[in-house]
């Protein structure tokens, strides 16, 4: 995008790529498809860019989500929408997103030069110099770095550019990985009781030390064999991980199963039942009532002691209150993520204070614009990180342009 956007506005334009082809990144998100955006409005968007999406206001107003769906359905690339806002190609396809794109560069003339890694870029007053690891030097004008974080490596984003930055005067604040599954040594963890279970539509949170929530998504989730997985956790992990950061060993996480239902509803319906059928076994009274699977009800029987082959008739209301209270009220530790080379997204990055927020320029360093995953801004995945990077390669882009081409004209 910063590319194209510097070659339409009319400026000689180099897209430096260390890999063999471009887009590798773009080729593999949303699965494949490519979640190009989301279509939100737009307090919801940066709302859900909850790693300084507010810095994003500015951006927004020049380019934002709706001008990226204008944008890619006016170079040909059909969109339609799916669930939350978020936006795919008609055609299903990320590769036809990749392609359409490259088909743009060369339309414009863009001057594309792959597996030419950068070793190093040397900042002058007058021209910028970027030295290639086979020793070639090119000078120029204006630099845009958009080289991502440092998370899904083997698409090429492995922390190229915090050096470079540095080395213009810019802070990088510490990286972590967002988006990203996290870890537990509880017992059901361990023995794999849980491995592989999924469960729908369930509200998950992220509690302090002071055991307050601090963050809440209702979604779907997955136990794995090393903790905990799925959107649900995705969007809790960042919290998480900065608890963990804060110096806590262990976070705990409070989830409830069945959020539509109050813990009294439910134990009238149980109730109900029991009266119906009271030679029915109790766990799979629960199971009729609740759907919940048979693999999580045998943990919770299992963590209060309670007999699973106990008939309904035979249950007092306190047993009962309590199996539904801990299936309302499930809690466990976690005690870490899996690494950021794991995670779909980097945390931290180059600090937004020192970045002017309508064009992406350093407020450091004259003529060197940064945009994209380097920065120190992340989402939620749902088409978000693709939005904030293609806005601001939109915007360094476009302003790298204007600042070459007023050189020259002066």
């Amino acid at each position: 995008m910063a590319a194209i956007s510097s070659a339409e506005n009319g400026a000689k334009t180099l897209l430096l790529e260390k890999g063999t082809k471009l887009g590798n990144k773009l080729a593999i998100s949303g699965g494949g498809r490519c979640n190009v955006t989301n279509r939100l409005p737009q307090e919801e968007v940066i709302k859900n860019i909850p790693g300084n999406g507010k810095f994003l206001y500015s951006a927004f107003s020049v380019f934002n989500n709706d001008d990226i769906i204008d944008f890619f359905e006016g170079i040909g690339v059909q969109l339609k929408e799916e669930d939350h806002g978020r936006m795919f190609p008609v055609s299903n396809s990320a590769k036809s997103v990749v392609n359409t794109l490259i088909n743009k560069l060369h339309e414009y003339g863009v001057d594309i030069r792959l597996s030419s890694a950068v070793e190093a870029i040397h900042y002058t007053e007058v021209l910028h110099t970027v030295l290639l690891k086979n020793g070639e030097k090119m000078a120029t004008k204006a630099v845009v770095i958009a080289v991502g974080g440092k998370s899904v490596p083997h698409t090429g984003s492995t922390g190229d550019g915090y050096p470079w930055a540095k080395k213009a005067g810019h802070t990088i604040t510490e990286l972590y990985p967002t988006e990203v599954a996290l870890t537990s040594n509880e017992p059901f963890i361990k023995n794999k009781a849980l491995h592989g279970l999924s469960l729908r539509d369930v509200t998950l949170s992220v509690l302090n030390q002071k055991g307050k929530p601090i963050i809440t998504h209702q979604m779907d989730m997955v136990f794995t064999h090393f903790g905990v997985s799925g959107p649900a956790v995705l969007r809790c992990s960042q919290f998480v991980v900065k608890e963990i950061l804060k110096g806590c060993n262990h976070v705990l996480m409070h989830l409830d199963t069945l959020p539509a239902d109050t813990i009294d509803e439910l134990v009238d319906k149980i109730f109900n039942l029991r009266d119906e059928n009271p030679r029915k076994s109790f766990k799979n009274l629960i199971k009729d009532v609740t759907a919940i699977p048979e693999r999580m009800l045998n943990v919770v029987f299992e963590q209060n002691l309670v007999d699973i082959e106990l008939r309904a008739g035979n249950v007092s209301k306190d047993i009962v209150m309590t199996i539904i209270k801990n299936l309302k009220e499930f809690t466990f530790y976690v005690n870490g993520s899996l690494p950021i080379e794991k995670a779909f997204v980097t945390g931290g990055g180059i600090s937004t204070k020192e970045i002017v927020p309508n064009t992406m320029e350093s407020k450091i360093m004259e003529r060197l614009f940064f945009c994209g995953e380097i920065l120190d801004i992340h989402g939620y995945t749902g088409g978000y990180n693709i939005t904030a990077a293609l806005v601001t390669g939109r915007l360094a882009g476009t302003n790298a342009a204007y600042t070459s081409l007023s050189i020259d004209s002066n």
